[in-house]
């Protein structure tokens, strides 16, 4: 049996699976990317590799993400596809009939919009941080609680305090004054995941036709707190897979396996060998940021050009 390793690199955290010829995942891997990709992606093999036997033949890896062009030239993968649709195949995998994907990573969010198993339409954000995974760890750190029990504290609550959701300035700033006036620790959190939610759909989905079935995903998916002001904000039911976290790396790697590439993956990579180099090249408007990836001086791959004219500085 062959088998197919997927890689989904984000800016907060880096996750991978393993999956058989019958789309099962067989080992998998959640690891903070601290921000280190190269590190993080080689740090996620070991562990994977640690979970199946050494002789297992990985013939096709895919990555997606933030860093997967990076880690996808290092890992010379087989496929290197974007979130939007990485997320959608690894999500109809379980859920064949999905016609709306809420995502909330670590510091990005993104909705998908789906019609008899295609993707119709879609929305990212990665500017505002009120409504990621980033904002709800500073504000439990904040408060001194674990982001790990913020959901289960925030379905305590009978009485959620009402949090500016606009922005993350305007959010902590009536975080701080709610905690002076003595709001209940447990009414600020419910308070919180109530305005993640909030500011998602009055930005990310703003103008989007939400439609059940609803599923809901990534890091924050983890929390309930905010899955449930999800429901009550859209009076619709919004599932939560055991395996929401990692749609990224199992959709990259259901689409390694469609490919009809194969080749055999070395899980021993020496990442501390490729060296990569970014730059903005002005010889154009285009003004294009540019990043080149070199192993022992050699020029791999690159990736950021929009024309011919930044080619001659991207062999230098």
């Amino acid at each position: 049996m062959e088998y197919f390793l997927g890689i989904d690199i984000g800016s907060v955290s880096t996750k991978g699976v393993v999956l058989n010829e019958k789309q099962e995942v067989v080992a998998e891997s959640y690891l903070y990317t601290k921000g280190n990709p190269m590190d993080a992606a080689n740090r996620v093999i070991q562990e994977l590799r640690g979970q199946i036997d050494e002789k297992i033949p990985i013939v096709g890896v895919g990555t997606t993400g933030s860093a997967r062009k990076l880690i996808g030239t290092i890992l010379n993968a087989t496929v290197i596809k974007n979130e939007i649709t990485a997320h959608a195949i690894g999500t109809l995998s379980f859920y064949p009939e999905v016609r709306t994907i809420l995502e909330i990573g670590g510091q990005d969010s993104k909705i998908i919009l789906l019609e008899n198993q295609i993707v119709t339409d879609y929305a990212m954000n990665t500017l505002c941080a009120a409504g990621t995974g980033a904002f709800l760890s500073s504000q439990a750190e904040r408060l001194g609680v674990p982001v790990e029990d913020f959901g289960k504290i925030a379905l305590t609550s009978k009485s959620p305090t009402n949090i500016a959701a606009r922005c993350t300035v305007f959010a902590e700033s009536d975080l701080v004054h709610k905690i002076q006036m003595g709001y209940k620790k447990e009414d600020i959190i419910a308070g919180l995941c109530k305005s993640v939610a909030s500011n998602y759909l009055n930005n990310v989905a703003k103008g989007k036709k939400i439609q059940g079935p609803i599923i809901f995903q990534g890091g924050v998916s983890k929390n309930v707190g905010v899955q449930k002001a999800f429901e009550e904000l859209l009076g619709e039911e919004v599932f939560v897979s055991p395996k929401g976290h990692l749609m990224g790396a199992i959709g990259v790697a259901i689409l390694a396996l469609r490919s009809k590439k194969r080749t055999l993956f070395q899980p021993n990579f020496d990442y501390r060998a490729f060296e990569t180099k970014g730059f903005q090249c002005n010889r154009c408007a285009n003004h294009c940021e540019i990043i080149s990836v070199r192993k022992n001086n050699t020029f791999i791959d690159s990736w950021g050009n929009r024309c011919e004219k930044g080619n001659l500085m991207i062999q230098k």
